[in-house]
């Protein structure tokens, strides 16, 4: 599978976009700025629905970053932007 989501860990800081928090360290590394927060609902009508939290987040050190927070099992993942 292209694109795969690899397991990440996240530290979050802020709370106000919920229950999530903000992403403000993935893997190790801080995070300089949140560029996008969007939230993904889709096969709710089946016995694998798919709830997730996605952030776009610039790193310290200039990387774009993809990371989401899967809202089901409370697991983090990055994945390729």
């Amino acid at each position: 599978m292209l694109n795969k989501p690899r397991p990440v860990s996240v530290k979050v800081g802020d709370r106000r976009h919920g229950e999530e928090g903000v992403p403000v360290e993935v893997g190790g590394e801080r995070i300089e700025a949140v560029r996008e927060t969007w939230l993904v609902e889709d096969r709710w009508w089946t016995e694998s629905p798919v709830r997730r939290r996605y952030w776009e987040v610039v790193s310290a050190g200039g990387r774009n970053l993809v990371v989401f927070h899967d809202l089901l099992s409370g697991r983090w993942f990055s994945q390729a932007a």
